[in-house]
């Protein structure tokens, strides 16, 4: 306990290190909300894996994978195929047209108040459904490791995510999740190695040993154990494949640095540290499945969220047990950081500054709004997630990524590569991708279920799927066109052709809002 405890003060010392220097280099809007677009390729890449190797990836796909074979393994292929998405369609559209937000890209186009505010609601809802997500793991990683209650412990993480934001801005944010990201790969790589050598560094003895090693039997390494329904599957893919492009709290980690070639270098350098640390995911998952055990990984947390640090007490003893749940609890730190300033962002410059305001707003007044509502953020995330405790993180991320994917993405894409595209095709996508997406989720198996426990309602579900993403994303691109095309208002050609132009050569690069 004397171990944890002294590990899990050091994270909390460091980080609150890094946001106090932060903090006397935050003076403006542009400090808070980009770093002053100061980062290299590789701090910002390094930046961008520790923002999305979250606790969906260290703990719930872990758990995933242990629990579920290689239906677990699904949520490592779509995050790590994602970003081929990222790469070549979103990374250097958003960041020649964009200043501060994803609203600002969509805006360089549709210079509309309605567009803009749409477009801020989405970034704060999707990053309040993430967030919940991230709390979850660390109320059910302190409990398990401090022995503090699940309300607590999510104060707790809930308080230091908001001091983050609110005094050190983008830049505090971005080294927080640097630390992180190298904390994580070192940690992960010891159990990695560690579980390979218990195999004796084969990784054919390695899968012949996992078809006895749970009561799944064979079965575990085949599909079809957590998801019966093809179609489901092919919704999970989708939304995790589709959904990163359209995450706000990545996209703004574009603005961080000075150039579309910059931002592309971040993608890459992300890819391959996130390439990586996926890879090592199946060793996590079946070295809990073979080591920790099925019985144990639920005793300890009904999802499976417990599945890495136990795997690392198994292994190593309570201190690389302390080790690893310290790195755990520093990744829900620097993810949350990142969406409370998604969030924030969405609200002080989209929200207040360009709607209330009409773009009036001081510098002084956005970072204050900012601020006040990184608190609001924060406290509304804390709220959800008390009642959120027995859901397994990674599907919780998963539904915030269908949710980006459906209300986002098409507009993102439509933005940048369809001329006829207007500002009533903006606001109709955006609204049906965000409104079916939660209503399909809120009358799905995720939410109602015959069985008392298994879900957060007991009753039948009406939509059939556990993810919707494979009608959500679709009525998101259909909900865009179709706008457009009843919508009597004209398209101004030349401001597609002035689109065209910055996308491709960065021309007027930080100028636009």
């Amino acid at each position: 306990m004397n171990t944890a405890f002294m590990l899990f003060v050091g994270i909390v010392a460091i980080t609150l290190v890094i946001t106090y220097f932060a903090a006397k280099r935050t003076n403006n809007a542009n400090d808070f909300y980009t770093a002053s677009g100061g980062l290299t390729g590789w701090q910002n890449g390094l930046a961008i894996a520790g923002d999305y190797m979250s606790a969906a990836s260290f703990l719930g796909i872990a758990g995933s994978i242990a629990l579920s074979g290689f239906d677990g393994f699904f949520y490592s292929i779509g995050f790590l195929v994602a970003y081929l998405v990222v790469l070549y369609l979103v990374a250097e559209p958003l960041r020649n047209l964009g200043k501060y937000t994803m609203a600002d890209m969509i805006a360089s186009r549709f210079d509309d108040r309605k567009v803009r505010g749409v477009a801020a609601l989405n970034t704060i809802t999707i990053s309040i459904f993430y967030m919940i997500a991230q709390l979850v793991g660390a109320g059910a990683l302190i409990t398990l490791l401090l022995g503090l209650k699940y309300t607590t412990s999510v104060l707790i993480v809930g308080v230091l995510m908001t001091v983050y934001v609110v005094f050190g801005g983008m830049m505090a944010t971005s080294w927080v999740q640097i630390v992180k990201a190298v904390l994580l790969m070192v940690g992960t790589f010891i159990i990695s190695v560690m579980v390979f050598a218990k195999f004796g560094y084969s990784i054919t003895g390695m899968f012949e040993h996992m078809k006895t090693a749970t009561p799944l039997g064979e079965s575990f390494l085949n599909p079809g154990n957590k998801y019966k329904d093809p179609l489901d599957t092919i919704s999970l893919n989708m939304a995790l494949v589709l959904g990163t492009a359209g995450l706000p709290h990545i996209l703004i980690r574009f603005f961080t640095v000075k150039d579309a070639p910059t931002a592309r270098k971040s993608v890459v350098y992300a890819t391959w540290l996130i390439g990586i640390f996926y890879i090592m995911t199946v060793f996590l998952g079946f070295g809990a499945a073979a080591f920790v055990g099925t019985e144990s990984i639920v005793k300890a947390n009904a999802a499976g969220n417990m599945a890495a640090p136990l795997l690392a007490r198994a292994l190593g003893g309570d201190f690389l047990f302390a080790f690893v749940s310290a790195v755990a609890f520093a990744t829900i730190l620097a993810v949350v950081a990142g969406l409370v300033l998604s969030a924030a962002s969405a609200f002080a410059h989209d929200f207040y500054s360009q709607i209330l305001r009409k773009g009036k707003a001081t510098e002084k007044e956005q970072m204050s709004a900012a601020r006040w509502a990184s608190i609001g953020v924060a406290v509304l995330s804390i709220l959800l997630a008390l009642f959120a405790q027995k859901l397994n993180v990674a599907f919780l991320v998963s539904l915030a990524f269908a949710v980006a994917a459906s209300a986002n993405l098409p507009i993102l894409l439509l933005t940048v590569f369809w001329k006829r595209f207007n500002t009533t095709g903006a606001v109709t996508g955006m609204l049906v991708g965000l409104f079916s997406s939660l209503i399909l989720v809120a009358i799905s198996p995720s939410v109602w279920s015959p069985e008392a426990g298994v879900a957060i309602l007991v009753g039948e579900p009406l939509f059939p799927l556990a993810n919707p993403g494979i009608v959500s994303i679709p009525l998101g691109f259909i909900g865009a066109i179709v706008g457009t095309l009843l919508s009597k208002k004209t398209v101004d050609q030349s401001k597609f052709d002035e689109i065209l132009v910055k996308v491709n050569t960065g021309v007027g690069l930080r100028d636009n809002a």
